[in-house]
């Protein structure tokens, strides 16, 4: 994730809504993938003062106008109300309850940080009004609650599962509330849990079904990561019953990989967008390991350098300085009495796999 300048030279974060130091209002631009100070412009209109907007007009989205958990806006010209981050919501959270807005406003932050690096990578984002039935959805549920009149014992059994299905991901909110998150994790005896992680393993299951399924990749993926046709919900409850396959450290990323070829699929694509995105956040920081910058994942064929992109040389490239980043990192948090950033080993198989999908996505570059 890159930082950004405010015209009066503070630094902008991609989550700002306002500058704290002149107090201009922000805005995320989503066709030039920046965060710039915006005006006033009348009629709820909006100029981008960044010079690259050309004092373009625009209208704030109107999650962020009315319930200021979004920082998008929307070319005016447009007949949208929502961002392209926002209108993929199909269900939010009930706001009657005090702290779901709160809640909300963590999921917004996450599903925007998501977007923008899909969009960094290329990949095509269908929604339901290009796709009604199959297109990308989100719905942001919460777990019934126990006090509600009509509440009983069947439903104790309808807690809401994170997960995907034709498209349309599910988000249980209580992700949101940290403690909830950490005591799941430690109930899971999960190495790393987080909200983003989360978004990033679903949106991994809705690729699966747009750039694998049916095509010539579908052979080579079923080859790393198993048969997707595996009876899921049998492999599920062998997982959660047994425990993982005693193997997985040799040729999973995460225990939970190993539970079924989907999620292995699902597990390592969410990996690969940490690594992105992380090494996209160092080079912006402009870090240097080993006295060497850290490569942009993204931008380097514009400057001419045969490795952006390019599965031959580019992955080896940027797995060098994820290794180099990801030792730096857990050593800084050691240093700081917290755990491992990234705890997390790769063997050689999981590294394969890994290249796959990043041979994957360069090829399915829009």
């Amino acid at each position: 994730m890159k930082t950004f300048l405010c015209t009066c030279g503070n630094q902008l974060y991609f989550e700002n809504s306002q500058c704290l130091r002149c107090g201009k209002t922000l805005g995320f631009l989503q066709d030039l993938q920046l965060i710039t100070p915006v005006e006033p412009h009348g009629n709820e209109q909006w100029h981008a003062l960044h010079s690259t907007a050309d004092k373009r007009s625009y209208r704030k989205c109107r999650n962020y106008e009315q319930a200021s958990v979004c920082n998008w806006m929307i070319p005016a010209d447009e007949p949208d109300i929502y961002c392209g981050s926002c209108r993929l919501n199909q269900v939010i959270p009930n706001l009657s309850e005090p702290n779901n807005l709160t809640l909300w406003h963590r999921i917004e932050q996450a599903k925007r940080h998501l977007i923008y690096t899909l969009l960094e990578l290329g990949l095509p984002i269908v929604d339901r009004n290009e796709d009604p039935q199959h297109g990308l959805a989100f719905e942001f549920l919460a777990d019934p609650d126990p006090s509600a009149e009509f509440y009983d014992d069947v439903g104790k059994l309808s807690r809401v599962m994170t997960g995907h299905r034709n498209g349309t991901i599910t988000i249980n909110i209580a992700e949101a509330d940290p403690s909830a998150r950490e005591e799941m994790r430690v109930k899971m005896n999960e190495q790393y849990r987080t909200l983003l992680g989360h978004f990033r393993h679903e949106i991994g299951h809705y690729y699966w079904s747009k750039l694998v399924q049916g095509t010539q990749w579908l052979d080579e993926m079923r080859a790393l990561f198993g048969d997707e046709r595996t009876d899921y919900e049998a492999a599920l409850e062998r997982y959660y019953a047994g425990g993982p396959r005693a193997d997985w450290p040799d040729n999973y990323i995460s225990a939970y990989a190993s539970a079924h070829p989907s999620e292995d699929w699902a597990e390592t694509w969410a990996h690969y967008l940490n690594m992105i995105d992380t090494l996209e956040t160092a080079h912006d920081l402009e870090f240097m390991i080993a006295r060497r910058s850290i490569t942009h994942p993204t931008d380097a064929l514009e400057k001419g350098i045969q490795y952006a992109f390019d599965p031959r040389v580019t992955f080896d490239i940027l797995l060098e300085d994820w290794r180099n980043l990801t030792v730096a990192m857990n050593a800084l948090n050691r240093s700081m009495g917290l755990p491992d950033a990234y705890p997390f080993v790769w063997s050689q198989t999981v590294t394969d796999k890994l290249r796959v999908v990043h041979k994957l996505i360069k090829n399915s570059k829009q």
